[in-house]
């Protein structure tokens, strides 16, 4: 089965919807011209409910199918980054310093082609939440819905996101079972010793030589404290430290991004990052301030979700463009906190050639959001059948 029908018949309109989007990013929490975007829209779509002022931004969808039965979730993200666009596009941002550079704007799309569908047809029993999220960049607006108790509220049983993946061949889909992405911890180290002049080193405590030895030692985490067979990031990402070539700094400091999959090895990380820090601070008689950020958690596929997800994918791309053992990703994601709350499963679909995520060059495929609006809207139909 490739894209519905249907779908296909207004994949022009959903083209534009992506593209209105795209000129006018919003970051973090502040979409709310972009929320405002998105309710027009599932107004005239005709939907049930909608529900606005979730976690300051976001908002949740409700169709209702044609018999009672449980609630499914749809989860997009909305927010955009802070990147000056270069790509040239005539629908370029048109905010300076923001640009959609993850293809938010896409999610949104696929999502809103879902919803469009299923209002018309509503060929599926119980419910389907549409939940259109802010701040998953920064901020971990994924988080904030389900503390303030978006699962519980609208009776989600089970939930199942997207991410476009350029590069990826188009209209490919990857998922696994399990862990897919990784949680991401920072840590920013402050290490204080006692300046002076450079000719006299022996009047000083010098905190340079003392970031330099943690760096190292930090790097020995992995091979000697992590089991071969665990996948695990440490990236020593900054070093600053001094302002002459003559004067030994009174302060230095140093960032690490702290990438793992399973709980266990995330605390292990953490401790002995911490016991390293501080054993060297004594070594070198120097003051070390440690703030580390508990970040995202790593995002876990339910198996039974992330398989049944496959199926629905190979109806809609064909089975040999689907992989459903897809190697883990180290980037992370807040969709995290929904899959920590109920049972469902990510996935990747595939948008061809073009720059990465993240680049000031990107721009999301418009030909991937009828495939994604179709995954998603036979997703509901099988998951939740009339008969």
């Amino acid at each position: 089965m490739p894209v519905l029908n249907r779908i296909a018949a207004f994949a022009e309109e959903m083209k534009g919807w992506r593209r209105h989007l795209h000129a006018n990013p919003e970051l973090e929490f502040d979409c709310h011209e972009t929320a405002a975007f998105i309710v027009a829209r599932l107004k005239e779509f005709g939907v049930d409910e909608i529900h606005t002022g979730i976690a300051k931004t976001g908002l949740v969808a409700i169709i209702n199918g044609q018999m009672p039965g449980p609630t499914i979730g749809i989860r997009a993200d909305m927010d955009a980054l802070a990147i000056e666009e270069v790509t040239g596009a005539e629908y370029a941002s048109k905010i300076p310093g923001k640009m959609h550079a993850c293809g938010h704007d896409g999610h949104v799309t696929m999502a809103l082609g879902a919803a469009k569908y299923l209002a018309e047809t509503r060929n599926f029993a119980g419910r389907v939440a549409f939940v259109f999220q802010p701040a998953e960049e920064e901020g971990g607006g994924g988080n904030i819905m389900v503390q303030e108790g978006v699962m519980e509220r609208f009776s989600i049983s089970r939930i199942y996101g997207i991410h476009n993946a350029p590069n990826v061949p188009f209209g490919h889909f990857q998922t696994t079972p399990g862990p897919i992405m990784a949680s991401v911890d920072t840590a920013w180290v402050k290490v204080t010793g006692k300046g002076g002049h450079g000719a006299t080193p022996h009047e000083c405590v010098d905190p340079v030589i003392a970031v330099v030895g943690m760096v190292q030692a930090i790097q020995t985490i992995i091979p000697r404290n992590v089991y071969a067979l665990d996948e695990v990031v440490i990236s020593v990402t900054q070093i600053h430290a001094g302002t002459a070539s003559n004067i030994i700094p009174e302060v230095a400091m140093f960032c690490a991004t702290i990438r793992s999959f399973r709980p266990e090895v995330r605390d292990l990380l953490k401790k002995r990052f911490h016991e390293i820090v501080e054993g060297h601070a004594a070594a070198y008689g120097v003051k070390a301030d440690v703030h580390y950020d508990w970040g995202y958690p790593a995002t876990i596929n339910h198996p039974q979700e992330a398989d049944f997800a496959a199926e629905v994918a190979c109806e809609v791309a064909g089975a040999s463009a689907v992989n459903a053992r897809s190697v883990r990703e180290m980037g992370s994601e807040d969709f995290a906190y929904f899959l920590e709350a109920r049972p469902g499963a990510y996935l990747f679909l595939g948008t061809g050639p073009g720059a990465g995520l993240h680049h000031p060059a990107f721009d999301f495929n418009d030909d991937a959001s009828p495939i994604g609006a179709s995954f998603f809207a036979r997703l509901v139909e099988r998951a939740q059948p009339l008969g």
